[in-house]
């Protein structure tokens, strides 16, 4: 790519996504009862609060949302070190029982959902654990995939899928570009 970078969803198609995977949701969860959302740290906390807040627009009630960060679980040297079952974490409710809806941006390897499903295993148990990602980038490494996806964006080795949000980057787009 030259360096150049690719819009692959601007704002309008980025705020589409979450609105679907928001309605998708609570069609498959029979509307919200029972239904948690965690953001993974960082974007993925974000998309969370934007999907409890679609939820709630269409009268699905108030959406408990946590946030974890999963660092100390990560088997590809770029954790933090530490006790991983005080780190990281906000989650101010109970999960036991319930539909955790586990929210990141780009589903890639699958280490980092792997990473997430161990965290949350430490802290409690779920009914069911589904996963909802804004972008799916393929290139899976383990046998893991989204239950609710926004866009499939096939993303050859070498390049990146840049999640920007508003929240964090100052601007909603997904992009491509060749990694840095």
């Amino acid at each position: 790519m030259n360096g150049k970078r690719e819009i692959a969803l601007d704002a309008a198609q980025v705020a589409r996504s979450i609105k679907r995977i928001a309605l998708e949701i609570s069609e498959r969860n029979n509307g919200a009862d029972g239904v948690v959302l965690v953001g993974i740290v960082r974007r993925g906390a974000n998309l969370a609060e934007r999907i409890a807040a679609e939820l709630r627009e269409h009268g699905k009630g108030e959406i408990p949302v946590g946030t974890l960060d999963i660092s100390s679980y990560r088997d590809d040297g770029r954790g933090t070190p530490g006790d991983p079952r005080i780190l990281g974490r906000d989650i101010p409710f109970s999960f036991d029982g319930k539909t955790v809806v586990l929210v990141d941006d780009v589903l890639y390897t699958g280490r980092t959902v792997r990473a997430a499903i161990d965290a949350l295993s430490d802290l409690g148990r779920a009914e069911s654990i589904q996963l909802a990602v804004l972008v799916d980038r393929g290139e899976h490494e383990l046998p893991i995939r989204a239950d609710y996806v926004g866009k499939n964006i096939p993303a050859p080795r070498g390049q990146r899928v840049y999640v920007r949000l508003s929240e964090v980057d100052g601007a909603d787009a997904v992009v491509l570009g060749e990694r840095r």
